[in-house]
């Protein structure tokens, strides 16, 4: 797992308690995780995606291009 793959499951980890966290980072440029919360529970996939945005904080603006994004409620 890359130092970038990394730092974003960690960021995850901390904003969102007791998420499992799975990113596959194959090549370096081309990230995507999968995460699976309680806390999505009641939620629609837009209000999870922006649950794991504002743990990324700034990620997109400095190291992030893209990432391709799965959310699952527990």
């Amino acid at each position: 797992m890359s130092n970038l793959a990394q730092t974003l499951k960690t960021r995850i980890q901390q904003a969102i308690p007791g998420a499992q966290v799975h990113i596959d980072d194959p090549d370096g440029a081309h990230l995507s995780a999968t995460i699976t919360s309680a806390a999505f529970a009641g939620k629609s996939r837009i209000q999870q995606h922006q649950m794991v945005y504002a743990a990324l904080g700034n990620a997109f603006e400095t190291d992030l291009h893209a990432l391709q994004l799965t959310t699952k409620a527990e």
